[in-house]
């Protein structure tokens, strides 16, 4: 349940992002406030754990990017994406 309400809190930011930042600038903002609270949730996480709150906060941040530009890799191959 603490990983469901976890993901969902995370996911709801940039979606309320992409309610409220302009459509010109709907990928780049969207991916920026992925980041950001990724990060976030990473740090809360480390902090709650008791792990290191800067590394933490760069592995999780890192990998989520890495997979984020993997995703738009894979979409560009197969024609998907911005136009």
């Amino acid at each position: 349940m603490t990983s469901a309400a976890t993901f969902a809190a995370g996911a709801i930011m940039p979606l309320l992002t992409a309610l409220l930042i302009p459509s010109d600038y709907l990928a780049l903002g969207v991916s920026c406030a992925s980041l950001f609270f990724l990060g976030l949730l990473g740090a809360i996480g480390a902090k709650t754990g008791g792990a290191n709150v800067a590394k933490a906060t760069l592995r999780v941040t890192f990998w989520g990017a890495f997979a984020m530009g993997l995703t738009a890799l894979v979409g560009y191959l197969f024609g998907v994406g911005l136009s």
